[in-house]
């Protein structure tokens, strides 16, 4: 897709392009910073679940508020990253502000307020992902966000080489190669997340609840493969009450039934594409990592990934072959 202002009116670019960001990525306001006529345009692609952009335009402010996250509260939560290539950025969220230079890049979540200047001509890759895919705690997020990372900090070097260049060849791939690719923006992703709640611990290594959700995490990781494993069990296991396990995640962003159910899930569908001299059937997969119905496991696999397990290992094991 590719939206321009080039034949729009001077008075109606910002809100044509406004519009055309609004309904690619997420609802947002857009204001120019200037009084000269606004100009820029929008080219955006689909690899599998992340949506990959690229946004050009003269200095302005994109503002994603609480009003219009209220509009859509159905709208799945996405997480997004703005790799700089250009002019400069200053990302506010969360109290938070985070100024990044050309080559480097930021993260943040559309689920809450933030607001995106640029103060002069700029040029950006945008890319958005659900923010499930990624695995990580509600807190962890809210902790890496708006968190300038530069060419030379931590990932920053891998992430901001590989997303350069899948921008730039974002329309070259078949849709199995696509599905791979997205594969490893969520890996990718997951890798800055940990990289910056270490490096800005918001708990406190000795906070006593923090331990004991990372030790259910665990626990959780330890027994996917268990069809009992459930709330009951794990507060148990614990010496806690449910209702007090339930309180402890409220932080993380998910539930604890549906934490188990998206592990197994990522579980599946690691092992659907991986090769071996005996494939395991979809069935067995499934019944390896708890699902014991496999209507249930086809159904919940569908909804997270968007295509049937069965396709879904079709497409990894094709994508192999084309690499």
């Amino acid at each position: 897709m590719r939206v321009t202002t080039a034949a729009v009116p001077d008075g109606e670019k910002a809100a044509y392009l406004g519009g055309a960001v609004s309904r690619t990525l997420v609802p947002v306001e857009l204001r120019p910073l200037t009084g000269r006529p606004f100009d820029g345009q929008l080219v955006s692609h689909r690899l599998g679940y992340v949506r990959v952009s690229t946004l050009e335009a003269d200095a302005a402010r994109f503002s994603r508020t609480a009003a219009l996250i209220a509009r859509a509260p159905r709208c799945e939560p996405q997480v997004g990253v703005g790799v700089q290539v250009s002019g400069r950025a200053v990302l506010q969220q969360d109290g938070r502000r985070a100024e990044v230079a050309a080559g480097g890049l930021v993260l943040y979540d559309t689920a809450r307020p933030y607001a995106f200047d640029y103060p002069e001509r700029f040029r950006t890759h945008l890319f958005h992902l659900p923010r499930r895919l990624l695995g990580v705690p509600e807190r962890d997020l809210r902790q890496a966000s708006a968190t300038a990372v530069g060419p030379a900090d931590g990932c920053g070097p891998v992430l901001l080489s590989f997303l350069g260049g899948l921008a730039a060849s974002a329309d070259s791939y078949p849709a199995p190669v696509g599905d791979r690719l997205a594969g490893s923006v969520a890996d990718l992703l997951s890798a800055l997340v940990a990289q910056l709640t270490l490096t800005r611990p918001a708990d406190g290594p000795d906070n006593p609840n923090a331990r004991l959700v990372r030790r259910m995490r665990e626990y959780i990781d330890r027994n996917l493969g268990d069809p009992a494993l459930a709330p009951e069990r794990i507060a148990q296991a614990h010496h806690i009450s449910v209702r007090y396990l339930h309180r402890l995640f409220e932080g993380e962003g998910v539930t604890v039934s549906r934490l188990i159910q998206q592990r197994r899930l990522e579980a599946c569908a690691r092992e659907l594409t991986r090769r071996g001299r005996t494939a395991p059937t979809v069935s067995a997969v499934a019944q390896r990592w708890g699902f014991v119905n496999p209507a249930h496991f086809s159904r919940a696999f569908r909804a997270a990934y968007g295509v049937p397990p069965r396709e879904w290992r079709a497409r990894g094991l094709g994508a192999e072959e084309t690499g």
